[in-house]
């Protein structure tokens, strides 16, 4: 056999085998032993149909058998020689029949894996958010745990209806006189200034008197959750039947007790420290180890495969596909959403081709590996923080291809660990931090 190589645009790399005479007689010659042995002829004993017969009756599929098999052998022998790494399947093209007592010769089209050179792995220069709690978060909790512990109080004197109450109502909405799906409703509860309706519901009750019926006319902003109803004008009917007031309770030891056998205040507001300062280091940690990916990416050029990065898009594409149908929108304005976004579709899809490149060779390159402990290790923590029995969950890792995903995970975290134990990190101040790439494409 001989090869050829041509290096076309970007990765693709074609290949042309030419396999000479004999060895395509040599591989008729054996298909067609093959079939003699194996097929049951009328008249003749197996092994003993003359080959002059076998010809007539199986030309075509020995012709298939043989392309196959010398198409197979040759793109092996063609990328050993030439030491070759393909990425997925080649695109095989055969220049001309494949016939008895002629020269066979075909080509094959296909990307190779990009050359992958770490240029600078230590000394990544990263931003960090400075992280400190401050009282006034901690108020915050303190009064949504007020607001929880509330209760509602009538509103014995006669006066409208203001912001800050609670409106016992019924409602009944229309969009050009149909009436609106899970737009009704009969003694409703609803505090005004909660923002729990649509813009403007619950600015149309304040000045309302108990007993009292009004129509709200409103539109549903352009931006709305459920695709259909975004920009739709509405009329609510509306009854307000009675008011009420919200009355909290102090912030004491006794409220402390209440919400979690905490001692005393002092017990509870330190829970409540310690609650966000483990959600906001959570936060921050991924921020940084964002910016460490971006910033290796950034130092680390790396050719980007079409094909793998087409797949990439498509599932990235797809992943939104689901989750914005869950939120509502309607399959006609995702195609026009994905028309408009298709270049963040495009940059994330590249961006995340060449992270895995470089993570994969810095793994290798420094032995950074997970191990099966790890994985299982993982898995067991995922049952037990979705409440999901464990044989469960790993007869689900063990389709699809997640358990590998998963593994990758694992050793890019390991990664990331490694490239921040060398990393050049400045703390900022929040309102200091340089946007980095996660948040430009969210």
């Amino acid at each position: 056999m001989k090869s050829s190589i041509e290096k076309n645009e970007g990765l693709v790399r074609k290949v042309t085998v030419s396999v000479p005479e004999a060895d395509v007689n040599e591989a008729f010659k054996n298909v067609y032993e093959y079939i003699n042995n194996t097929v049951s002829i009328k008249g003749f004993r197996k092994g003993k149909v003359p080959i002059s017969k076998i010809r007539g009756l199986y030309a075509d599929k020995a012709r298939q058998d043989v392309a196959e098999n010398l198409v197979n052998r040759g793109y092996e022998f063609a990328i050993r020689e030439h030491s070759l790494a393909p990425l997925g399947n080649p695109h095989i093209h055969v220049n001309e029949k494949l016939e008895e007592n002629k020269e066979f010769s075909f080509s094959a089209e296909f990307e190779v894996k990009p050359e992958v050179v770490i240029k600078k792995m230590e000394g990544l220069e990263v931003e960090k958010e400075i992280f400190a709690v401050n009282d006034s978060e901690i108020n915050d909790v303190l009064e949504n745990i007020r607001k929880s512990n509330s209760t509602e109080v009538p509103i014995l004197i006669d006066r409208p209806a203001e912001m800050g109450d609670v409106a016992e109502i019924d409602f009944f909405g229309t969009i050009n006189g149909v009436p609106l799906e899970k737009g009704a409703a009969e003694n409703f509860k609803i505090e005004l200034g909660s923002k729990s309706f649509i813009e403007g519901f619950e600015e149309g009750l304040v000045g309302m008197n108990p007993g009292v019926e009004t129509t709200i006319s409103l539109k549903f902003p352009e931006g709305y959750h459920e695709a259909k109803l975004a920009g739709q004008p509405v009329d609510f009917k509306v009854k307000l039947h009675k008011l009420f007031k919200k009355e909290m309770p102090e912030i004491n030891d006794e409220l402390a007790k209440k919400v979690g056998d905490f001692e005393n205040v002092d017990a509870l507001k330190e829970a409540i420290k310690k609650d966000i300062e483990s959600r906001e280091m959570g936060r921050i940690e991924e921020d940084v180890n964002a910016r460490i990916i971006e910033k290796l990416v950034e130092e680390n050029p790396v050719e980007v495969p079409q094909q793998i990065k087409n797949n990439q898009k498509a599932q990235i594409i797809e992943d939104s596909r689901q989750k914005m149908q869950q939120q509502g929108m309607t399959p006609e304005n995702f195609e026009e959403y994905k028309k408009k976004w298709d270049h963040q579709f495009e940059d994330t899809a590249a961006f995340m081709v060449k992270s895995t490149f470089l993570v994969d060779e810095i793994s290798k390159t420094n032995n950074i590996s997970c191990s099966e402990e790890d994985v299982e290790e993982r898995i067991q923590m995922h049952s037990l923080q979705m409440g999901l029995p464990l044989d469960k969950l790993k007869e689900f890792y063990e389709k699809d291809g997640r358990k590998g995903n998963l593994r990758f995970q694992l050793t890019q975290e390991k990664v990331i660990e490694f490239l921040k134990s060398k990393a050049k990190i400045t703390e900022l101040p929040k309102d200091k931090l340089t946007e980095n790439q996660d948040k430009k494409e969210a």
